[in-house]
This record gives C-alpha cells, structure tokens and sequence, in this order.
C-alpha cells in the first residue's frame, strides 16, 4: 500500500511522518518529532 518515502498521516491523532522501511505488512514510520515506530496499514492514511 505504502512505499518509501511516503508521506502518511496516524488515524488516531494526526501526527504526520514518512515511511522509511517496508517489511512484510508493517511500515518503520519517523513522525515529525524524530520517534520512528512500526505500524500497521490500518493505523496509517496517505497525506
């Protein structure tokens, strides 16, 4: 769904990010404040 260098937004609070790795169906995300985490699809949209 997502590639690389992707600009998504987290459904619960709205904080923006970019996808810096895809493995399997989860995405390592840095948000804007430098926290890099792993999501799922569904905790992401497109920005």
């Amino acid at each position: 769904m997502y590639s690389v260098g992707e600009t998504v937004i987290y459904v619960r609070d709205g904080a923006k990010g970019i996808i810096l790795e895809v493995k399997d169906e989860r995405y390592l995300v840095m948000w804007e404040d430098t926290f890099v985490s792993w999501e799922t699809a569904e905790q992401l949209q497109k920005a």
